[in-house]
């Protein structure tokens, strides 16, 4: 759990140093992933999967990702765009709870895993 807060440390570090903000963070847990993934040479089933929203430039959106990426803790990462402005995203929580509630069409999902 700690390199997990590590890591998401390191990411809203750099969005805030770059005027950027960061609207929630949400721990999932650990769980399956949904198909094996092989990265380093090492074959990963499962994974620790968190979501973090902020607001960045573009610019700012692609150092994060590579820098996430190159960690060989990360097995995966992704950046969705919410939105075109901020009147598009103003009322989007923060938190991310996909447990307990049926997920539809219109949720947008970015999650990072871990082994």
């Amino acid at each position: 759990m700690a390199e997990v807060k590590e890591i998401a440390r390191t990411a809203g570090t750099l969005v805030l140093a770059q005027g950027g903000v960061v609207r929630g963070l949400t721990n999932w847990g650990n769980f399956l992933l949904t198909k094996p993934v092989k990265k380093n040479q090492t074959r990963y089933d499962s994974g620790h999967h968190f979501i973090m929203r902020f607001d960045a430039s573009p610019t700012v959106q692609r150092l994060v990702q590579k820098t996430v990426a190159i960690d060989p803790r990360m097995i995966r990462c992704g950046v969705v765009k919410m939105g075109g402005s901020l009147r598009d995203i103003v009322h989007v929580p923060g938190r991310v709870d996909w447990r307990g509630r049926k997920m539809g069409t219109d949720d947008v999902l970015g999650a990072f895993g871990r082994h």
